[in-house]
């Protein structure tokens, strides 16, 4: 923003140094530069002060804010009854309400907005040019008068049920009394948000979980609840001040913490919306609406995601009527347009570091720093899993919200929409594309098809893991990067997952990794973790004492691996169903290999008994952590060797030694602990021994598996033991939420090298 301002020196040196010290609530000042005025400019104007129109300059910076939750202010306001905005749901002001969700172009003024459709009333309009007002210059400023309105349609006019053709609408003040009313008889109810819709039912009615987790094919996973203030969220969760000024913070997100041993909410949420998980996501209003049904309702509720498992979620009305028949029971919605669709945040934080698991509403699209600027504006497509894409310009890399799992049609449109409208309101029509080596992931695909090869950059999946730690720290390398994660098509044609590399921003070399195993089915296997144990019984590789390697036993004769004693786990398996698979990997029949950590953890699990089927991604391993006793202090053994000059965990003797505490009636909780403690040290080893031999001091953490609480406080412990510094990530999730962000930073490190066809092909890195 540009200021002109006149008076006296002293005035004007205070008014820069409050700039700095004193912005407003929801600024950040990155800097002030002062000019004196051109001569022309020098005649003092009226007394006052004015917001003149925006004007608009191709080619600069643009930025836009994400969705604010409600201020305190509104709040108080929203629930006064002498106050003319009393009871209505869209309340906010300049400090607070709806930004990137209803922006359709830049500059950000209410005519470029969906706000458009309603012209300001008289007293709206008083405030808007007020410059005294809290509402001055607030954008979406509206009142019962002039603004929305809510509208509530039952699916069906007898009452509720499933499908069925939408009743007559009612509006305004009754909608919320209807749909309160809806969610009292334990109806599930669509409920349109600031991004997208979501699905609402009463989270204390054991029945209308069961509802909804039926209807939306949601079986296991846990529900997001949503409680009206902080002491309800105190009543079901054990806080610690991190979790706590998250869920307060103007973001909003959805916090996942520990549960409390006994709720002592009354009534006490329904058993079924943790489905047996120790952790619980909870989050508070961040509308006015939202604020509305929970203090109407009385009662926590469930506010998931509004479409079926793995679909986006419904934005516009009419959509929501047609992809949520047959889920909700009635809608209550509003006529305010939602032009980005943005789904919740949610951010871990149950004692250890706060990891953000997805980024959307309140974060995205905020721009991230890069530690390289990019010469070219640079487009990265992302992974497959936890969609997001980036778009790089200049110095900063704009990360689009969380979409998904890219994997059908719905999606994949989603994703060009949201693409189209992020370009436009960014005024940029990137020259390249980053994107992923694997060829079967759909934003790949998406690349080539749009790009020619001679503009296309192709980024390993771990190196892009590391660099969005770099990037995240300001960091340009040459660094320890360790990324752990389920797959991630390596440079030798198999799947990673268990990596250590030495990375800089612009290439890497692998110098550890997991020990490499079949997966029996292929994708088969991540959703039968039961699978991966067999992998790893009847071919797991050789890592041999004096640091060679080969081939597993695939090819063995029927019966027990020679390096552990599996039958009592075997015992447990259809003897066909055992044959089969032992064909299977003798055969080498669609048995990939993979030295990956996260199909490690499912094994784990699967030997527990913990999970033999996942109905989520990364369920097994939730599910490990989630029995481990924090008390034990043991750790299963773990090896390491070092196989054509790359240090490798070899993962026999850790599992030897579960398979057979298992068989002896050890309990759970411990084997879950000491399994974890082991594979802790072993990557602790792998990571020491990277930086001795580099040289280096740094190690950055990152993928998926490092979501794992326990990996994420012990690595760090035993790498500072060492004398190493440890950095993890902070404001982009460490899972494929955060590959776009990678793939842009390497892009733009390359093509500011002038190397943009490096491939991270084993090189030595600079």
């Amino acid at each position: 923003m540009e200021i002109e301002a006149h008076g006296p020196a002293q005035a004007l040196e205070s008014l820069v140094a409050r700039l700095r010290t004193e912005p407003p609530t929801l600024a950040g000042v990155e800097s002030v530069i002062v000019r004196p005025l051109r001569a022309s400019l020098r005649t003092p104007p009226a007394p006052g002060f004015s917001v003149v129109a925006s004007h608009h300059a191709s080619g600069q910076d643009r930025r836009f804010p994400p969705d604010i939750a409600t201020c305190d202010a509104c709040t108080r306001e929203l629930l006064e009854p002498a106050d003319r905005r009393y009871r209505y749901p869209f309340i906010n002001c300049t400090d607070c309400g709806p930004r990137a969700t209803i922006i359709d172009a830049l500059p950000y003024d209410r005519a470029r907005t969906t706000m458009a459709d309603f012209p300001l009333c008289p007293a709206c309009a008083a405030e808007y040019a007020d410059p005294a007002d809290r509402r001055f210059h607030a954008e979406p400023v509206a009142c019962p008068a002039c603004g929305p309105v809510l509208a509530w349609h039952p699916a069906d006019p007898a009452g509720p049920g499933p499908g069925g053709t939408p009743g007559p609408a009612v509006t305004g003040d009754p909608a919320l009394g209807a749909a309160i009313a809806a969610l009292a008889r334990g109806a599930v109810v669509a409920v349109k948000g600031l991004g997208g819709y979501h699905l609402a039912c009463d989270a204390t009615n054991e029945e209308a979980v069961a509802r909804l987790r039926a209807r939306k094919h949601r079986w296991a996973k846990p529900l997001a609840v949503m409680v009206a203030d902080l002491p309800q969220a105190r009543k079901l969760a054990n806080l610690t001040p991190a979790a706590e000024a998250l869920l307060l913070s103007p973001a909003r997100p959805i916090v996942l913490a520990t549960a409390v041993a006994d709720a002592t909410a009354h009534p006490p949420l329904a058993a079924s919306v943790r489905a047996g998980i120790r952790t619980i996501g909870l989050f508070l209003p961040y509308t006015g609406l939202h604020h509305l049904l929970l203090a109407d309702f009385g009662r926590p509720l469930v506010l998931t995601s509004g479409n079926r498992c793995d679909e986006p979620i419904a934005v516009d009305n009419d959509e929501a009527v047609t992809r949520l028949a047959g889920i909700a029971d009635g809608f209550l919605s509003h006529n305010r347009r939602i032009r980005s669709r943005y789904e919740d945040s949610v951010v871990a934080a149950s004692g250890g570091p706060a990891v953000l698991l997805r980024r959307g509403r309140g974060y995205a699209p905020t721009p991230l720093g890069l530690p390289v600027g990019t010469p070219e504006p640079v487009l990265a497509v992302g992974a497959q899993l936890k969609h997001t894409f980036a778009i790089a310009k200049l110095e900063r890399a704009h990360l689009a919200g969380h979409l998904g799992d890219l994997e059908d049609l719905a999606t994949m449109r989603a994703f060009e929409r949201n693409l189209d409208h992020l370009r436009g309101l960014l005024e940029v029509d990137p020259t390249w594309v980053a994107h992923d080596l694997h060829p079967g992931y759909l934003s790949t695909q998406y690349a080539v098809a749009a790009y020619p090869a001679d503009r296309r950059i192709a980024v390993q999946h771990h190196h892009a893991h590391t660099a969005a730690c770099l990037a995240e720290h300001g960091l340009t390398g040459p660094v320890v990067g360790v990324a752990l994660d389920g797959l991630g098509l390596g440079d030798d044609g198999t799947f990673w997952g268990g990596e250590v590399l030495i990375a800089d921003l612009v290439s890497y070399r692998r110098v550890g990794r997991f020990g490499r195993a079949p997966m029996p089915g292929g994708a088969a296997a991540v959703r039968e973790p039961w699978r991966m144990v067999l992998g790893y019984l009847f071919g797991a590789e050789a890592v041999a004492e004096s640091g060679t390697g080969g081939p597993g036993e695939a090819g063995a004769a029927p019966g027990e691996p020679d390096w552990c004693d599996a039958s009592a786990w075997l015992a447990r398996l259809d003897p066909t169903v055992l044959t089969v698979i032992r064909r299977q990997l003798a055969r080498g029949i669609n048995a990939p290999l993979a030295s990956s950590a996260g199909r490690l953890f499912d094994a784990a699990s699967a030997i527990l008994g913990l999970c033999a089927a996942s109905a989520y991604e990364g369920q097994a391993a939730i599910l490990l952590e989630q029995a481990a006793d924090p008390a034990e202090p043991g750790a299963l053994p773990h090896r390491i060797a070092v196989v054509d000059g790359v240090a490798v965990y070899d993962p026999r003797p850790t599992l030897a030694a579960l398979l057979a505490a298992t068989a002896s009636g050890t309990p759970t909780p411990r084997l879950a602990a000491r399994f974890q403690r082991a594979v802790a040290a072993a990557v602790a080893d792998l990571a020491v021994r990277a930086a001795e031999d580099a040289g280096l001091d740094t190690v950055c953490l990152s993928g998926g598996v490092f979501c794992n609480a326990w990996l994420l406080a012990e690595v760090p412990r035993r790498l500072e033991a060492a004398g190493l510094t440890a950095v993890h990530h902070d404001r982009v999730p460490p899972g494929d939420g955060g590959i776009s962000f990678g793939q842009a930073v390497v892009a733009a490190a390359r093509l500011a090298a002038g190397i943009p066809s490096g491939q991270g092909d084993g090189t030595p890195c600079v």
